[in-house]
């Protein structure tokens, strides 16, 4: 059986671009859904794109039109999708679009903080609400085996938001103990890019099949992370500890949304058992499951170690 031609919106991002990357590798044809269609792709090479694997194409998933002419020139039947923020329908006419254009089966870069009811998830939590609005309009327009959302927990690459302090060797920051899961980008699209060829066949056996947690291979300290990133780039970084105000004030004076900085924080208050952002079980859940989709896991060291660039050297 033919893998499917598989079209993959945001390739330049560090998920999107594994995902493309591992489907090729799998056989699919992929195309790359770009806004900028002259934009490098990081670990497609030039030579990749002309041995035939790869095709580009201009679409915006912010316009339904580029959408519906994307799939339809390339004759997609596999799409990788990511959030637009600001989104007014919760990307509805995105969705229909997909569906319209010929589009079978969507995998949607969601995020961990969905679980549970999707209609119950209160709007005052803004990521997860967001992000389970999308899940519910994929389950009304594709069905039920017409989509897969993964649903990866901290990235790596949010170490970005402590770059700068990093570099100058002392990092300001709330509640240093607590930890998060840490995981590579890399291994969250290596999965989406497994899924995105094998269809929700993948997802066989599964007790949920339309969603897949996932989570880092370790719960690394915020303090023992800054001292993991500083080795990695050679530089010695002492961590100061902060209150809850300054250490949301950082993370906004560092790009981070208001309304995404200030519950991050709050969520790292010690609690019993530890931070209140993972379920023992949940957590659990989550790191097999990386295991068994991605296959290989990356160690946050040896991550930090691959991507310098994130700390701007």
């Amino acid at each position: 059986m033919s893998s499917p031609t598989t079209i993959v919106f945001g390739p330049t991002g560090h998920v999107g671009s594994a995902a493309a990357i591992t489907a090729a590798e799998l056989g699919a044809k992929v195309v790359l859904a770009l806004r900028d269609t002259q934009k490098p792709i990081p670990g497609i090479t030039a030579d990749q794109e002309k041995s035939g694997s790869f095709e580009r194409v201009h679409a915006d998933l912010t316009k339904p039109d580029t959408i519906e002419a994307a799939v339809r020139t390339t004759g997609a039947k596999h799409a990788f999708i990511y959030l637009t923020y600001g989104s007014p329908d919760h990307m509805r006419g995105t969705i229909e679009a997909l569906k319209a254009s010929g589009i079978e089966f969507v995998v949607f870069l969601s995020s961990f903080g969905v679980h549970g009811d999707l209609r119950s998830i209160e709007q005052s939590n803004t990521v997860a609400y967001i992000h389970g609005q999308v899940e519910i309009n994929l389950e009304e327009v594709f069905g039920a085996d017409g989509y897969v959302a993964v649903r990866p927990a901290f990235f790596n690459t949010n170490a970005k938001w402590w770059a700068g302090m990093i570099r100058e060797g002392e990092v300001k920051i709330a509640y240093p103990d607590s930890t998060f899961d840490w995981i590579s980008p890399g291994d969250i699209g290596r999965i989406a890019g497994k899924l995105l060829v094998q269809g929700i066949q993948a997802t066989s056996g599964a007790e949920d099949r339309n969603f897949i947690p996932l989570c880092g291979p370790k719960l690394v300290s915020q303090g023992d992370a800054m001292g993991i990133f500083g080795r990695a780039i050679g530089k010695d970084v002492k961590v100061t500890e902060v209150d809850e105000e300054e250490g949301t004030k950082i993370l906004i004076e560092n790009g981070l949304p208001e309304f995404v900085a200030g519950p991050l924080v709050k969520s790292l208050a010690p609690a019993s058992g530890g931070s209140r952002q993972y379920d023992v079980g949940r957590y659990t859940e989550g790191s097999l499951n990386l295991k068994k989709y991605a296959g290989q896991v990356t160690s946050l060291e040896e991550w930090a170690v691959a991507n310098k660039e994130v700390f701007g050297v």
